[in-house]
């Protein structure tokens, strides 16, 4: 035999080694093959039986539903706000609104608000003054110490997409200790030893389409 016939032997006896390697690893196709895709991404043929899935980007945001409810027209109102600012952030706004509330309570507190009044609406500021002068006339004063936070909770948002006006509304339960001094320097309501829960709902607002990305106080109640 010659060495030509034994080389092509062989090269046919790899040939079929390596066939049956590829059937072992790859495994072989039998029935039906999809047809196939289109070039253009469109097709003529429609599977019916085929369920339609609607498909959701990113998922839920946390930082609205962990603060308000699902679905709520708070949680909107504040998808809303995200829409028109991205870098507006609820969690962030409400340690900000922890650290102004007690900026303006203990300014009210001790009778001065200069620090603060950027923060605070002017018809709110006038209000808070005046009761101030109303305290200063009877020569009365307060000392207060303030404690903590014991509950912060937002119970409101608020959007309107026309003028990018919003509104949050916070709960507030803080603790301190407050006393109310006569021109004496005598007690006349509170105790220095004891600490009071003073509760409050204050509403803060904002042009979210302005470049300022601060919030004022507008509203307060109980």
């Amino acid at each position: 035999m010659s060495s030509a016939v034994i080389q092509l032997l062989v090269l046919a006896g790899v040939a079929i080694f390596l066939i049956l390697r590829l059937k072992s690893v790859l495994g072989t196709r039998e029935g039906f093959e999809k047809p196939p895709v289109p070039l253009s991404g469109k097709s003529d043929m429609r599977d019916t039986n085929r369920p339609e899935f609607e498909v959701i980007e990113g998922g839920p945001d946390h930082d609205i539903i962990d603060n308000v409810p699902e679905g709520s027209d708070a949680a909107h109102a504040l998808a809303a706000m995200k829409r028109v600012d991205d870098e507006f952030n609820v969690t962030q706004f409400l340690q900000g609104a922890r650290g102004a509330y007690e900026m303006i309570l203990m300014g009210f507190k001790s009778g001065d608000l200069s620090e603060v009044e950027g923060f605070i609406a002017p018809d709110v500021l006038e209000s808070l003054n005046e009761a101030i002068a109303e305290r200063e006339h009877q020569a009365l004063t307060i000392d207060a110490t303030f404690v903590g936070i014991r509950e912060l909770k937002l119970v409101e948002a608020k959007f309107d997409q026309a003028s990018g006006d919003a509104e949050m509304t916070v709960r507030f339960v803080g603790e301190l200790t407050s006393v109310v001094k006569n021109p004496a320097g005598e007690i006349v309501e509170g105790n220095p030893n004891e600490i009071v829960r003073q509760r409050d709902t204050w509403t803060f607002a904002r042009d979210m389409r302005a470049d300022d990305p601060n919030w004022q106080l507008v509203a307060t109640g109980d």
